[in-house]
């Protein structure tokens, strides 16, 4: 049987896979990641390197993504600081940005896979006030964006359209879609 291994830093990555029952090791990648460039493409290439960087042993079959925000053609990645925080939920503020995630699979038997999910996201306009609270929360960190839409960015959120997971940070209806067989060869047996 082969292992699946996450190619990610991410405990959103993990907990999702976790949540819909997929058995997985978590080895965080050192890729050079893109910052600039079209969203959906620099998405996908920063999975595809996350992917290819990550020691792998026989058997055993790959899972990276990355999730980059974009707004009139800029792209938003994990702030660096708090101020870089401040300016980024300033500028989604009573917008609708876009989420894409692009995923890359290396499967065990030498097949490449990948894709990309797009989510639109609009924000209500935000104040001052709600846009200091969500900086002091820290749930900017490390989060395109500066938003985690499973914690305080939810009362930021006023609609999403496509898949909200995506959003968290991994796709999960594209996963599916890309690779059906993850269920059978990396599920856990239904609880007795």
């Amino acid at each position: 049987m082969s292992r699946l291994i996450l190619a990610s830093r991410s405990p959103q990555r993990s907990a999702i896979l976790e949540r819909i029952g997929i058995r997985c090791e978590v080895r965080p990648p050192d890729a050079a990641e893109l910052t600039a460039g079209i969203a959906m493409e620099t998405a996908l290439e920063n999975a595809i390197r996350k992917a290819r960087v990550v020691e792998r042993a026989d058997g055993e079959d790959v899972l990276a993504a990355d999730t980059v925000v974009e707004l009139d053609g800029l792209l938003y990645h994990k702030p660096a600081d708090e101020r870089e925080a401040r300016a980024t939920l300033a500028t989604l503020s009573g917008r609708t940005h876009n989420v894409h995630t692009g995923i890359a699979l290396l499967l065990a038997d030498g097949e490449a896979r990948s894709a990309v999910a797009s989510t639109a996201v609009t924000f209500r306009p935000l104040t001052h006030e709600v846009i200091e609270l969500c900086v002091a929360s820290g749930q900017w960190r490390g989060r395109a964006g500066g938003y985690a839409i499973q914690g305080l960015g939810a009362l930021l959120v006023t609609e999403v359209r496509g898949e909200y997971e995506n959003v968290v940070g991994l796709p999960v209806a594209t996963l599916i879609d890309l690779w059906p067989q993850i269920l059978l060869l990396h599920g856990r047996p239904p609880a007795t």
